[in-house]
């Protein structure tokens, strides 16, 4: 893969956090809305997904940084952040009070950053 595609998939990937932990962040219940029929239901679902969109947030950051050891250990471990976002993407799908829709948009959206985590590697 060229230098090109991986700085385009750092980029696209730095931006999908910054969009997302934005989001989560700022407007947690639009994404509450999505996930359960009864948005308020556990308050503490805002929370968690503030917490959730300050990592995502301070993540991208690192991401957009100069050249350096600090983007240089972002680009390393994304691929297990997201992987690991992924997984638990794929059991909250699993679960009955998240409506199939919901499910399947938080496994696309947690399956593309792992793959954009994975193009952006350096060549060995």
């Amino acid at each position: 893969m060229g230098e090109h595609l991986r700085t385009s998939a750092r980029l696209l990937l730095a931006s999908i956090r910054l969009l997302n932990g934005l989001i989560a962040l700022g407007m947690p219940r639009l994404i509450t809305e999505q996930l359960r029929p009864v948005p308020d239901e556990q308050p503490a679902t805002q929370y968690v997904l503030r917490m959730f969109g300050i990592r995502t947030i301070l993540l991208a950051i690192d991401l957009l940084r100069p050249a350096g050891p600090v983007r240089d250990h972002a680009i390393r471990v994304a691929p297990i952040i997201h992987l690991a976002d992924t997984i638990a993407a794929t059991l909250a799908a699993g679960s009955q009070p998240i409506p199939a829709r919901a499910g399947r948009t938080i496994m696309t959206i947690s399956a593309v950053n792992t793959l954009l985590s994975l193009v952006m590697q350096p060549r060995k």
